[in-house]
């Protein structure tokens, strides 16, 4: 058993001014406000402006970590994302010298929509072993790069954004302290949801990402509360990747999980990828939700196929 424990101890998250509305797209597609409630629970979105970065949201959604965290520096940066500045080099060293973290060894994680998991995966590991005392951990991505505006079936779905999270290394057992994380995958899936190339846009093949992602989500939720010893009345917050709010409904259902305790953002912000926990997360945390010893369980799937879950402790 590990001496350490990764512990959260700042959280922030940033979004594009510009919002979007249901109406906004009605105007342009064959769609309705009505017609994508009642699909996605989506009502609006933030999008980018041109000229704003993946690593612009990111360094504000640090930034604001950072801040909650009282630190100005850390051992490790990690940046999940599936939209980086430039195919090559990594967004995540730009984003650590944008906020003063010089010399820190910094990189990118590309799980999609589970990216968020994978890097805290990734940092909890770091944290544990002793490796880093501290970690930045970042989703962002910047979705409306990918997808046809003028694509009925996937224009509504996804918003712009970036979420943070800022871990120190703490002792077993304190409040905020991560109790376990699992992750998987399967190429198999690898079509499910697809870009090809920088020319192509997003595809994906929703009714059976739907079924996937909500079979996924709850057995990597049951085998995460089995591993900490909780039972699904136990879970203060479940926090899933805020994809389609029927899924996160299905989820719920399929665990027998009281649906008050689904935490959701999707009306306000869409789909975000791998920004979508944190974001959900940090304004949890910022409406008072979330209070001390509070359990919380994390779970995502995207495209890969990639999934997992995690269960913590609030701070």
């Amino acid at each position: 058993m590990s001496l350490r424990s990764a512990v959260v101890t700042g959280l922030g998250h940033c979004l594009p001014e510009r919002i979007v509305t249901n109406d906004d797209l009605a105007a342009r597609l064959d769609t309705s406000d009505e017609w994508i409630r009642t699909r996605t629970g989506i009502r609006q979105r933030h999008i980018v402006d041109t000229g704003t970065s993946t690593s612009d949201l990111a360094v504000g959604a640090g930034r604001r970590a950072l801040a909650a965290a009282g630190l100005t520096s850390v051992g490790v940066v990690i940046v999940a994302t599936t939209t980086p500045d430039h195919p090559c080099p990594a967004t995540a060293p730009v984003v650590a010298t944008r906020l003063g973290l010089v010399e820190a060894p910094a990189f990118d994680v590309n799980a999609v929509c589970s990216g968020f998991l994978y890097a805290l995966a990734t940092a909890d590991s770091m944290l544990t072993s002793g490796l880093y005392d501290t970690a930045l951990v970042i989703g962002a991505d910047i979705f409306s790069s990918f997808i046809d505006p003028d694509d009925r079936s996937t224009a509504f779905l996804f918003g712009d954004g970036a979420g943070a999270m800022v871990l120190r290394a703490g002792e077993p057992g304190e409040a905020g302290s991560v109790l376990a994380v699992e992750l998987g995958s399967d190429g198999e899936m690898e079509n499910l949801i697809l870009v090809e190339d920088a020319k192509s846009p997003y595809t994906m093949q929703g009714q059976t990402v739907y079924r996937h992602a909500v079979a996924r989500m709850a057995s990597s939720t049951r085998s995460i509360l089995e591993r900490v010893g909780w039972s699904v009345a136990d879970v203060d917050h479940f926090v899933g990747h805020q994809a389609n709010q029927r899924i996160l409904d299905a989820v719920a259902g399929r665990l027998k999980m009281d649906p008050a305790c689904v935490v959701s953002n999707l009306a306000t912000v869409g789909n975000t990828a791998a920004a979508s926990i944190p974001i959900a997360l940090s304004e949890a945390s910022d409406e008072g939700r979330l209070r001390t010893g509070d359990r919380v369980v994390l779970a995502a799937f995207g495209g890969g196929a990639t999934w997992g879950a995690a269960a913590l402790t609030w701070p």
